[in-house]
């Protein structure tokens, strides 16, 4: 079994007191011991010496869409809903090479920025276009991070009312039928697991109601959670009421869609009541400031939501509603916005970390393996190079990540005790390779799309 000591950092654990200057014990994929002072003298051990470095819990995405990585830049200054129409015939065309070289580009993306485990909600199944879920499982097993992939769906096209036109969707049993598959292919339950699956039929306005309720009767017998969009936008709303006579999650509440096994997307516009329902039933949410800034979607009420006890992870979102976000760059923008909205004391650098990690493990239902630095834990780790010629005039190295509008250089960052990043380099994959791959997948999207007569890939890049 595998040693390796983290030596003279300064440790942030999330749960209980910081450490000036300590250590952090692994043995194989767990931490054992983490303390102050100098490491144990252990015989055969790798030592990393963590001088000038604050070591944090890895971060947790909650939320995510990497097949969007080959979509970026696209319908620049649109609402949700107008950037959802300008691109579902875009995303129609992608097929499983698409996904792979996307996904492995946001993947490869996300762990540069400090992020050990991430979901991804891949909710889109043209016909005939390979195998996509298994494409982006593919990408995530040579990366080695953890990795949640959650089986999206539609049913509902333009022709039921929905808002996605019905070249998009899938019927009503295949989708049941392809999500009990993935759950029993790919979800692996044990505590150090690299790939669990969620289901997660895509949102209010694209899913039935019937969709909704036997998807989650289907996850709660596999024993997986659920994961969908939810009050995202103010026409989001506006349609429910329109649609059912209800408002975001009393609509979910009604279809059996609040519990410790759910979490939502976005939860931007909620009413009290709708906190203290998450809150009281441990629902659980991903708060995606970029994303929701760059579509003009509204501010969540974070500090509110952490206030009254409800849990509260971050998500970069896709890709091609937040660009080149960085999972890192998000404590930031969930901290500022919280104090643009609120006042300065909304959301510390501190609230902001732990919402990057424990709050997403919560999200996960992972807090008992990750989102701290505690012994018995993952060895799920983050170290940041915090002494750099302009960082190091910062004293407190958590607000030195935290505040910071450039990311400090990643040391390393390990999986289970296993080096993934070091020193701003991927380590388990060509990093140049993979993001010539991201570019290609974008390349190849709007290609595959404009043979396929999708006039609105020209247009949305134009």
């Amino acid at each position: 079994m595998k040693t390796i000591l983290i030596e003279n950092a300064y440790i942030a654990p999330v749960a209980g007191a910081e450490i000036p200057s300590g250590f952090i014990h692994v043995e194989g994929d767990r931490i054992v011991a983490l303390g102050a002072g100098p490491a144990p003298a252990i015989p055969g051990a790798t030592r990393i010496d963590g001088t000038g470095c604050l070591a944090t819990p890895g971060l947790v995405n909650t939320h995510h869409h990497l097949y969007q990585w080959a979509s970026q830049g696209l319908a620049q200054d649109a609402t949700l809903f107008e950037w959802l129409v300008a691109l579902y015939q875009v995303w129609a065309a992608m097929d499983a090479e698409v996904v792979k070289g996307a996904a492995g580009a946001g993947l490869g993306f996300l762990a540069l920025s400090g992020c050990t485990t991430s979901s991804d909600h891949h909710y889109v199944f043209p016909k005939g276009r390979g195998d996509l879920f298994a494409a982006e499982i593919e990408a995530a097993g040579e990366l080695g991070i953890r990795f949640h992939p959650v089986r999206g769906s539609m049913d509902r096209g333009k022709s039921r009312g929905g808002l996605p036109p019905d070249v998009v969707v899938e019927k009503h049993e295949e989708i049941l039928a392809e999500s009990e598959k993935a759950v029993d292919t790919y979800h692996d339950a044990s505590f150090s697991s690299k790939l669990r699956v969620a289901i997660g039929p895509c949102s209010p306005f694209s899913v039935s109601a019937e969709l909704m309720v036997e998807a989650a009767e289907l996850a709660r017998a596999k024993g997986v959670r659920l994961h969908t969009h939810l009050a995202e936008t103010l026409d989001e709303e506006e349609h429910l009421l329109e649609q059912v006579g209800m408002r975001p999650v009393d609509y979910m509440e009604k279809l059996g869609w609040l519990g410790p096994d759910v979490w939502f997307a976005h939860a931007i516009h909620l009413s009290d009541a709708d906190i203290d329902a998450f809150a009281q039933t441990g629902t659980g949410s991903a708060h995606c400031p970029s994303s929701n800034g760059r579509l003009g979607a509204g501010i969540a009420r974070v500090s509110e939501m952490l206030k009254r006890g409800a849990i509260v992870g971050l998500g970069v979102d896709g890709n091609a509603s937040s660009e080149l976000t960085t999972l890192s760059g998000e404590m930031r923008q969930a901290m500022l916005f919280q104090r643009a909205r609120y006042g300065p004391t909304a959301l510390t650098a501190r609230q902001a970390l732990e919402m990057a990690t424990l709050g997403g493990a919560k999200n996960l239902g992972r807090a008992d393996e990750l989102g701290t630095l505690e012994p018995g834990k993952l060895a799920d780790i983050a170290l940041w190079r915090t002494d750099g010629a302009f960082a190091s005039a910062i004293t407190d190295p958590v607000a030195g990540l935290v505040f910071a509008t450039r990311q400090p250089p990643l040391a390393r960052l390990l999986v289970g005790g296993e080096t993934i990043v070091e020193d701003d380099e991927l380590r388990t994959v060509a990093q140049d390779a993979l993001g010539r791959a991201g570019a290609e997948a974008h390349r190849r999207l709007l290609r595959l799309a404009e043979e396929q007569g999708f006039t609105a890939a020209k247009e949305v890049h134009e």
